[in-house]
């Protein structure tokens, strides 16, 4: 029988203000959008929503993938793409007055370019309703279409992510759909087609994986010329999903920044509650101390 991990003081999150919180659900219910901190039920939710920030989650909810760690629902079908999303989108960032935002989606395999027309509709929306609003876009490997990469970038987010989520001998149980080579090529790619925006990428950990593992990552991440790195600690949705397998320390989280910053990443973010988009904003006053 196996025992389940006991949950560490260090993660237990604020109370969140509720008014605050109510505002920005009020927004997005209104608008009719998706945001990847309820779907995915992000422990920083009450934190963001309190800040006026959301990440979120475009053509869904419902994913065309069934990674055993994510609680995103993947057993609806998709539907199709709403053509009044993207104008919603930017409606909903004018309302919060975003300074910076994150678009991310669900896997839409479906579709021939895994809905990268639908992230370059989103980020011309925004760019129409709030020019000073930065953009990241944390996207899908999309099945490795460089064709569909290249279209994503055309459009100039301030800063494409894409998660590596876990080491390579964890990826058939982690993520069995997903590939890591084709995750370094994506990030590769990116970093040559358009030099001037900043590539970033995640991973989570308490899954099995060692230091050495989390630390080779790191820096093939590096290889390929990633300027940010997030690593959080991996938290079980529910029984059904992938099992935790221990809760790392917040001093290994701290070693795992020094060394990332002594590898070259211009930030690291690594902490137990770090998620790809936890304090996104603060890539502003990175992208003002190392322009492009």
């Amino acid at each position: 029988m196996t025992v389940k991990p006991t949950k560490p003081d260090w993660l237990r999150v604020k109370a969140p203000q509720w008014e605050r919180v109510g505002t920005v659900k009020e927004i997005l219910r209104d608008l009719g959008l998706n945001t990847v901190c309820e779907e995915a039920s992000c422990p920083n939710i009450g934190e963001c929503f309190n800040a006026g920030t959301a990440t979120f989650l475009i053509m869904g909810p419902a994913c065309t993938r069934a990674c055993p760690y994510c609680d995103i629902d993947f057993e609806k079908k998709p539907k199709a793409l709403d053509p009044q999303e993207p104008e919603n989108l930017a409606e909903a960032v004018r309302r919060m007055t975003l300074n910076h935002v994150v678009i991310t989606s669900v896997n839409r395999d479906d579709l021939p370019d895994g809905g990268a027309a639908q992230f370059v509709r989103c980020i011309e929306a925004v760019r129409r309703v709030s020019p000073q609003t930065t953009i990241e876009v944390l996207i899908p490997d999309l099945c490795g279409n460089w064709d569909a990469l290249a279209q994503i970038l055309d459009a100039r987010p301030e800063v494409l992510n894409h998660n590596t989520e876990t080491v390579p001998r964890l990826y058939r149980r982690v993520r069995p759909q997903g590939d890591y080579a084709r995750t370094l090529e994506l990030l590769r790619r990116s970093r040559k087609l358009a030099p001037s925006v900043y590539t970033k990428s995640g991973i989570m950990v308490g899954l099995g994986e060692t230091d050495e593992e989390v630390r080779q990552v790191m820096q093939d991440l590096r290889s390929v010329d990633c300027d940010i790195l997030t690593i959080g600690q991996y938290l079980q949705p529910s029984p059904k999903h992938l099992p935790l397998q221990a809760f790392v320390t917040p001093e290994q989280f701290d070693a795992w920044r020094v060394a990332g910053e002594a590898m070259g990443f211009l930030q690291v973010v690594s902490s137990p509650l770090t998620r790809s988009s936890y304090h996104a904003e603060q890539v502003r006053a990175l992208m003002q101390q190392n322009p492009r």
